[in-house]
């Protein structure tokens, strides 16, 4: 049994994530963190909190009883956005019961301590821990419950965050599309707080998602993008269920890439940034133009495969020196403000955003100086079974096939040609497929030639 793909615990709740499957985690975790923590009854505490979907009173009453009867107190903190919820596990541990983008027929899980994701490690002694199907402790080793407030003390946190970036927001008027997930309590006040005028949609909590698809894509968005085209706002912001992924869009209503964010956000944090060896840690999916723009501001680069910008953290601190300082983390649609916690947190980008775009005059400025290149992604079908097998002859067969390029094979096959251009060829996590993912000029042609290695690899291996 695997249970954690590259974001928690995901999948239908009548078929995978079931109160069952809760309670069966909630025990596991909860054995963990009270034989871990000894007498410390902070360590042995977790803030319990979902998203809006049909689903989610249910998983969560499982899972809060899961925990009890392993011994660890739990603290109800009912809806939250996800980055709220992991705002209120610093220093002691948290459960989120949530299917981030995923539709509402999903649900999931997802562990938190100290304000960070378990990683890799913590996830798979829960997962084993499930497999044993250990019983409750005793009767009167029980932990006990109660309900906590969190979202004031959150917001008020991301405002006073923000304030410390970019210029006041003097009635920009921006409009966000919460997609009737958990940003509608979070986003818009937040913005508001700041002094900006919110213009907001699907602002209503609802786990069906009516107003759109909860994964906030060019397509999903089209309502905000025509609202700001039509000179409504300066600028949109999107979200998906949960809010912890961020969307932006400009006055045009175009979706702007989510790696010109990233290396917009990147560029403000490393030159804002008075430590000698500022660092940037991102995916190996990531575009180059993050890695320019990092290193005209005196920074450098990090990747850790996807899913694991906190250990890609943990491993850059552990491996820099006195004056390191991991300044920013990002994967596409996802950020990590490090000053201000160790989590994923869309409604702080949203926040950090607004005021750079009103210190900048716009979004333009903020953007002419990152170089866009074309990028596009492609999948390869590719077996489960099969991949293990692709990948490692990949790992002969992209150095063959760019013999000029310097290669990596940490996470994935990335190969990086002279002038810049880029290509990555990757497994999923979670689905039977080959990712490939480049950058260039002529990306056409690139994901051509990489797409027919893949399928001739993928074909060898069945």
């Amino acid at each position: 049994m695997d249970l954690f793909g590259t974001a928690g615990i995901r999948g239908s709740a009548v078929e995978t994530v079931t109160p069952e499957l809760a309670l069966a985690v909630g025990r596991a975790a909860g054995r963990e963190a009270v034989e871990r923590a000894g007498t410390d009854a902070d360590r042995t505490s977790f803030v319990v909190a979902r998203d809006g979907r049909q689903t989610g009173p249910a998983l969560a009453a499982a899972m809060e009883a899961g925990l009890e009867s392993a011994g660890a107190d739990v603290r109800r903190a009912g809806q939250l956005p996800t980055p709220a919820l992991a705002f209120a596990s610093r220093g002691r541990r948290g459960a989120m019961l949530t299917a981030s983008h995923n539709p509402p027929t999903d649900n999931g899980i997802k562990l938190f301590v100290d304000g960070q994701e378990y990683d890799r490690d913590a996830e798979l002694t829960v997962n084993d821990r499930v497999e044993a199907d250990e019983p409750p402790v005793a009767w009167d080793e029980w932990g006990g419950g109660e309900r906590a407030g969190v979202l004031d003390a959150y917001r008020d946190a991301v405002t006073d965050y923000a304030i410390g970036h970019g210029a006041p927001l003097d009635g920009l008027r921006i409009a966000v599309d919460c997609g009737n997930g958990m940003a509608a309590v979070a986003t818009p006040q937040v913005l508001r707080a700041l002094g900006a005028d919110v213009v907001a949609l699907n602002a209503n909590v609802d786990g069906h998602f009516p107003g759109r698809e909860s994964k906030p894509t060019p397509e999903t968005l089209a309502d905000l993008r025509e609202f700001v085209a039509a000179d409504e706002a300066a600028f949109g912001i999107g979200h998906d269920g949960d809010a912890d992924r961020i969307v932006v869009v400009d006055g045009d209503g175009e979706v702007v890439h989510e790696d010109t964010v990233v290396a917009i956000l990147a560029s403000h944090y490393t030159a804002a940034s008075d430590a000698d060896d500022p660092v940037v840690v991102t995916t190996p999916n990531a575009s180059g133009r993050i890695d320019e723009q990092v290193e005209a501001a005196g920074g450098r680069v990090e990747r850790v495969r996807l899913g694991a910008l906190h250990e890609g953290i943990g491993a850059a601190r552990e491996a820099g020196a006195e004056g390191t300082e991991v300044a920013f983390a990002a994967e596409p649609w996802k950020h990590v403000h490090t000053r201000f916690g160790g989590w994923i947190d869309g409604v702080a980008s949203a926040a950090v955003i607004a005021r750079l775009v009103a210190a900048a005059g716009g979004l333009g400025p903020l953007r002419d100086p990152v170089t866009e290149r074309p990028y596009r992604k492609q999948s390869v079908a590719c077996p489960d079974d099969a991949k293990t097998a692709a990948m490692g002859r990949l790992e002969t067969a992209i150095p063959e096939r760019y013999p000029e390029a310097s290669v990596e094979t940490e996470y994935g096959v990335r190969a990086t040609l002279p002038d810049g251009s880029w290509v990555l060829v990757r497994p999923s996590g979670t689905e039977p497929y080959v990712r490939v993912y480049a950058e260039s000029d002529d990306v056409d042609e690139l994901v051509g030639s990489a797409v027919a290695a893949v399928e001739a690899a993928v074909d060898a291996a069945k």
